[in-house]
């Protein structure tokens, strides 16, 4: 072994603990980026081999009932390689044992296509369905939270008949990867899909030779725009309500939305994490540099080269990245396995695949190996540029000088040890200022990782709270006589009903347009509210039309502007609206206006499809029993069980996700107070022990090492909460969602919560240095001079 590397040897061990904190910074940055790059790969390599397995179509439409002649046509289409058509009908499902009534949403098609045409059914338990049977296979997700399986049997109220439909078989579809209602939030508990032979469907909804779903796939180089405009001019007379393409495909819109999330997470905290560790490491390496001076100057006057001596130094940078990295790996490994297994519980792939991407640890590792090399550059040039005489001389001292509080004249009203503190503050203020926004670090990753709980509760309680005041919200199957308020009201237990309509359009803005939905509000509605942007109740406008703030954003209006709005069911037309103001909606986006003008816009009379109740709660089993009678409802939520579902499968994840990032949270904290106090202790090791010398007891001692570090602290918590909020709020710009809007909201408690967390750190780090200084040999430091 060459004598340089013995000696690197030596000073590895010398500095052990202070690698080993560098090294636990890094790994925390590796692993998070692995951890979630790969979780990022595993999704989308899943999805889309998911999607190439089961032929999912690339154009999707809905109508109101179209013959089956027109799906002929649309095959001829330049492009359109293969049509598919089915029937999709909403209905209430009532499961023996279970009060509440549950929602289906009921699939129909030629049992020949389930495994062999588009969008393909993967079985995952049972048998496929008899042709011509009442049989039914359902989701998976559905099945699983209410213990079902082949053998067991549901009822379904089909357009007003209550038909026992038997299940033979649990099946996963690339349309349902992510299931919800439609226009609802997802909840595997009271929403699942039944697949059934599309016979008795058509028998039960008189839609014989007709179809209401259709899926196409192109040919490759087709023009989906093209192809779209084309569905829509054909479909429009039969009451369609927008073709779209597989990006606005609901489910695959909710999957990408996630991959995109993980792809920030992935890259803005390790980015904080590299940042980091260049900074410890520099500091590090810089210390034990000028701590060698007269080493450096022997290996010179010895005739090594400089290059030889700066190798020396850089390999013990990369030997700590380098274990560092390798546990992020280790580390990262798990990490990604884990997150990707718990996404499966919510997105449904019959394929369980994690990947481990090349790349991902590559870019990972060489960005964190450069990084730390180019920071550790800086201090070993500077020495090894000496000449070998040079280098042998200490380093001068440091220029002294009143400091700011005494310039100030308020030297006197702080005491000895208070001004010793500042002073060596102030005389390296650099290190201190680095120190601190290390620190300030620490807190912002805790916060930007954990605040998702105290938004989660913001969320429900505007969305449920403040828009949605009812217990129980239904849709219909067809729009029905506004008289359904009255049957509603009538109902046991009902203490006030509403009802309301919503009909599809696209509203254009220039040569901007969004497909969503229009819905008409009365000026008396208690149970659905509309909310300004400051989350204030606001009413619908007698004239024009209300958007949210995020709608107008995508198509550049602002209140005054005039949008065309073309109708897509209903008497479809394109009036001129005058946008008369702003609405806050935290889930999609949407367009409101006075129900009573509406209802004149669409041309059917005072129709509505959706209602509200509020209920006494201890009448709640007679109204759900009379719900599950009620033949109009499709489906039917209840607000109470859709806010249990939220909290217990977040409450999970936001454990998890919380307790990784306090670990790598703590180990930045550690990382930074740690190596600080450990090369403020080695700088001013002669200094302390002087003063145990001169009399200074152990208490006194400690008390100058360790108020730099409670100064430091001090200051960097409250940045760390400004830079935490800032933290969360960048990752919100980056993870923009058109389905959903989290605000920013971050409670007492969060910050409470890291606040505690990084003293917990600092006092570890404290204690740990504090062991050290009472080992200390006085008459061995005190022989030593810089």
């Amino acid at each position: 072994m060459k004598a340089l590397d013995r000696k690197l040897l030596r000073d590895l061990k010398a500095i052990s603990a202070q690698a080993l904190t560098i090294a636990l910074v890094v790994a925390a940055g590796m692993a998070g980026f692995v951890g979630s790059l790969s979780t990022v790969e595993s999704l989308s390599v899943g999805r889309d081999r998911y999607y190439a397995a089961s032929r999912l179509a690339d154009v999707f439409s809905y109508a109101k009932r179209a013959p089956e002649r027109v799906a002929s046509q649309m095959l001829e289409l330049p492009g359109v390689a293969e049509v598919q058509t089915s029937l999709v009908f909403g209905a209430q499902i009532d499961l023996p044992g279970v009060a509440q009534p549950l929602t289906g949403r009921m699939v129909g098609a030629d049992p020949a296509e389930w495994s062999a045409g588009l969008n393909r059914l993967s079985l995952r338990t049972g048998r496929w369905p008899a042709a011509g049977s009442s049989e039914v296979l359902v989701s998976e997700a559905f099945a699983q939270v209410r213990k079902l399986g082949p053998g067991d049997a549901v009822f379904a109220l089909l357009n007003g008949r209550r038909e026992r439909l038997p299940i033979v078989g649990i099946a996963l579809s690339p349309e349902y990867i992510f299931a919800a209602a439609a226009g609802g939030a997802p909840d595997d508990t009271s929403f699942g899909v039944f697949w059934i032979d599309r016979t008795r469907l058509e028998a039960a909804f008189d839609m014989e030779g007709a179809f209401n779903t259709v899926s196409l796939k192109l040919r490759p180089g087709a023009s989906v725009d093209a192809t779209i405009e084309e569905v829509d001019r054909r479909l429009r007379p039969y009451g369609s309500r927008g073709a779209f393409d597989r990006e606005e495909q609901p489910s695959h819109k909710a999957v990408s939305q996630e991959i995109r999330e993980q792809r920030v997470f992935g890259i803005i905290l390790p980015t904080i994490f590299l940042a980091v560790a260049v900074f410890i490491l520099n500091v590090v390496l810089d210390r034990q540099v000028t701590t060698q001076r007269d080493q450096i100057a022997a290996l010179k006057a010895l005739g090594y080269e400089n290059g030889t001596i700066r190798l020396h130094y850089l390999k013990l940078a990369a030997l700590v990245v380098i274990a560092g990295i390798a546990l992020g790996v280790g580390v990262g490994d798990w990490l990604g396995r884990y997150l990707t297994r718990m996404y499966s519980d919510f997105f449904r792939f019959p394929t369980f695949y994690y990947l481990s991407a090349p790349w991902t640890i590559a870019a990972g590792s060489l960005a964190f190996l450069l990084a730390a090399l180019a920071g550790a550059w800086s201090g070993v040039r500077r020495l090894v540029s000496l000449t070998p005489a040079e280098a042998m001389r200490p380093p001068a001292p440091h220029t002294y000088r009143p400091l700011l509080i005494e310039r100030a004249g308020l030297g006197r009203q702080v005491g000895p040890q208070a001004r010793m503190i500042l002073r060596n503050l102030e005389r390296r203020s650099a290190r201190a200022l680095l120190t601190t926004v290390g620190i300030a670090s620490a807190v912002a990753i805790l916060i930007g990782g954990t605040w998702w709980r105290d938004a989660l509760d913001y969320v429900l309680d505007v969305q449920f709270a403040g828009a949605q005041p009812g217990d129980v919200y239904l849709g219909f199957i067809d729009p029905v006589g506004a008289r359904v308020r009255s049957e509603l009201a009538q109902l046991p237990g009902v203490v006030r009903a509403e009802t309301r309509r919503s009909v599809a359009v696209r509203i254009h803005a220039g040569h901007r347009s969004y497909r969503t939905s229009l819905t008409g509000i009365d000026d008396e509605a208690q149970l659905w509210r509309l909310l300004d942007p400051q989350a204030g109740p606001i009413r619908a406008p007698a004239g024009g039309v209300l958007v949210t703030d995020r709608l107008a954003d995508i198509l550049g209006i602002v209140p005054g502007d005039t949008v065309r709005v073309e109708f897509l069911e209903g008497r479809q037309r394109e009036p001129e609206l005058r946008v008369a103001g702003l609405s806050r909606e935290l889930f999609g986006l949407g367009a409101y206006m006075e129900a009573s003008a509406l209802d004149r816009l669409a041309g059917e009379g005072d129709v509505v499809n959706s209602g509200a109740l509020f209920i006494d709660r201890t009448q709640r089993d007679d109204l759900f029993a009379a719900l599950k009678r009620m033949p109009k409802a499709a489906g039917v939520f209840v607000k109470s069980a859709l806010i249990d579902y939220f909290r217990s499968t977040s409450a999970r994840n936001i454990l998890f996700f919380t307790t990784v990032l306090t670990v790598f949270a703590a180990a930045i904290a550690v990382g930074v107070v740690y190596n600080s106090a450990r090369i403020a202790l080695a700088e001013r090791a002669w200094e302390l022990a002087t003063l145990r010398v001169l009399g200074f007891s152990h208490r006194e001692v400690a008390v100058l090492l360790l108020g730099e570090l409670a100064i430091e602290l001090a200051l960097a918590i409250p940045l760390g909460f400004l830079g935490g909020y800032h933290l969360a709020d960048l990752m919100l710009s980056l993870m923009s969602s058109e389905s959903f809007r989290i605000p920013p909201v971050i409670l007492p408690r969060t910050y409470a919560y890291a606040g505690l967390a990084m003293l917990g750190a600092g006092a570890l780090s404290a204690w740990l240095v504090q062991r050290r200084l009472a080992g200390l040999d006085l008459i061995a430091v005190l022989k030593t001079r810089e």
